[in-house]
């Protein structure tokens, strides 16, 4: 006798089906895995017994062979429990095989038959939305799946509540208490407000907001940079529901929403410097998204750039271009976004006060040069901003005087988002200046006689490369949009051409 279920698993972002075959047959009773299982799935063989056992169901005696199909694909994680225990019980005539047939089971099970969430439910559902497959899965899953519309979500708490399901379509399972949205963790109370001076840098923030823009601040120790980018989210526009969905799908796959629900404000991600290339890129034995995803619509702080390793950095340089990561490997090729927006910050040299007035620098040249040297001039080339940042002065830090608080300046933001918006030519609802495409330069960007003249001497005197050349086109069109110009004059290009020009990296 054969029964069948559907399960499901992600690789990546991408789900993909799993048939669950059950053989019953005459032999010595027992149960057997194959299809490429890793430790987790055989051992859910134990799981499944257990969980049959304590929800008063029978266990056949018969010598079952359980088949996870595709065979080729490996199959890993506990997510594949329901699905398996529903198809025994199928096999034995506990469940109908019928009712099986246009049902999608996703859960780990306990072994009293509790169903425990599991990870990757989001883009599984998303999937799905609009079909007519009804989606199992466990209760804790309900918040993020029912955030999809057009989604048929059954959520249940036990093996016997899935039966019961299955059983009568039109049953519903118990209320229970609703589950609190989701909060990324950002610092969100910090206010540019309990910023004192550094009005460069600001206005660099605002730039790097404003159009989706990177940025690299450069200064002593000590300056403000850490407390700057902190304060980046403050200014950033809320997150579009699409926005959500897709931040929170990653997240998701990463096992990041433990109180289910969609996650409302935007990442902010600050991996330490000793972090790896999988570790910022993603891969890794599990295949799970890296930092540069899981800051997806939000902020990558990479503070102490050039104490990362070299292979981490120059993994960064495809995302920044594509904001998208592909990564291939002997196993698998997973596809994660990537459309963040980096901030990093660096000292001007090994001890930090080369460009500080107050303190002597103890570096020689060549200790310069080598530290410098760390961050790749191709990946220097595609951040847009590049800004040096002084020390405060005591006085200052001491003044009462008020500073500009993020409230004023997400508004010019968003005016200035809403330009981009309504400007929109390539029809992507989450566009961005940053993300504008070559072929649209010259439409969207138009420039005055005099910024034209300009532009063509920058580019002669400095040399400036083909990136750099849209990249500074890029930052104008965000400078005019925040001064509500259409046509970008001298003034706007003359600052997106300053913020190219670094004494300390020239």
């Amino acid at each position: 006798m054969l029964a069948r279920a559907i399960s499901y698993i992600t690789l990546g972002l991408d789900p993909i089906p799993i048939e669950i075959e059950v053989d019953a047959s005459r032999g010595l009773p027992g149960l057997s895995l194959v299809g490429l299982p890793d430790q987790a799935v055989r051992e859910s063989r134990e799981r499944v017994r257990a969980a049959l056992a304590n929800s008063a169901f029978e266990i056949p005696s018969k010598k079952l062979t359980v088949n996870l199909a595709p065979a080729d694909l490996k199959k890993e994680g506990g997510s594949f429990d329901l699905a398996i225990a529903l198809a025994l019980l199928a096999v034995s005539g506990q469940v109908d095989p019928e009712a099986l047939q246009n049902v999608v089971a996703v859960g780990e099970l306990a072994l009293d038959g509790k169903l425990r969430p599991v990870a990757g439910i989001l883009p599984i559902v998303m999937a799905l939305r609009n079909t007519s497959k009804r989606i199992l899965l466990p209760a804790a899953n309900a918040a993020e799946a029912r955030a999809v519309p057009g989604a048929a979500v059954v959520a249940v708490a036990t093996l016997q509540e899935a039966v019961q399901a299955l059983a009568d379509p039109a049953w519903m399972p118990p209320q229970r208490a609703h589950c609190a949205i989701s909060e990324v963790s950002a610092p969100s109370q910090a206010d540019f407000a309990d910023v004192k001076g550094q009005a460069y840098a600001k206005r660099a923030l605002e730039i790097a907001a404003a159009g989706g823009h990177h940025l690299l601040m450069i200064g002593p120790p000590g300056a403000g940079k850490t407390m700057l980018a902190q304060r980046l989210p403050s200014i950033l526009p809320p997150m579009s529901e699409q926005e959500m969905l897709e931040v929170s799908a990653v997240a998701s796959v990463a096992g990041l929403l433990p109180g289910g629900g969609l996650l409302r404000q935007r990442p902010f991600r600050s991996p330490h410097h000793t972090s790896s290339a999988a570790a910022l890129i993603g891969g890794g034995a599990g295949g799970k998204p890296g930092e540069i995803s899981l800051a997806h619509h939000g902020v990558l702080f990479l503070d102490e750039l050039p104490e990362f390793h070299r292979d981490a950095l120059e993994c960064l340089r495809q995302p920044l271009e594509e904001r998208r990561v592909h990564i291939s490997r002997a196993r698998y090729t997973l596809h994660f976004p990537a459309a963040f927006t980096l901030i990093a910050a660096m000292n001007p040299c090994p001890c930090g006060y080369l460009t500080d007035a107050g303190k002597r620098c103890r570096c020689s040249a060549p200790q310069i040069q080598r530290y410098s040297a760390r961050v790749s001039g191709p990946l220097l080339d595609r951040i847009d901003l590049q800004v040096e940042v002084a020390a405060v002065p005591f006085e200052l830090l001491r003044s009462d005087a008020a500073s500009e608080p993020s409230q004023a300046i997400r508004e010019r933001v968003m005016r200035a988002r809403r330009s981009q918006e309504k400007r929109n030519a390539s029809g992507d609802s989450l566009y961005t200046n940053a993300g504008m495409r070559t072929k649209d330069l010259r439409s969207l960007c138009p420039l005055t006689e005099g910024a034209a003249g300009l532009l063509r001497s920058a580019a002669k005197e400095l040399a400036l490369s083909a990136r750099s050349y849209t990249r500074v086109l890029k930052v104008a069109r965000t400078i005019a949009d925040l001064q509500g110009s259409e046509i970008i004059e001298e003034a706007p290009l003359a600052e997106a051409i300053q913020f190219r020009l670094s004494r300390v990296l020239a």
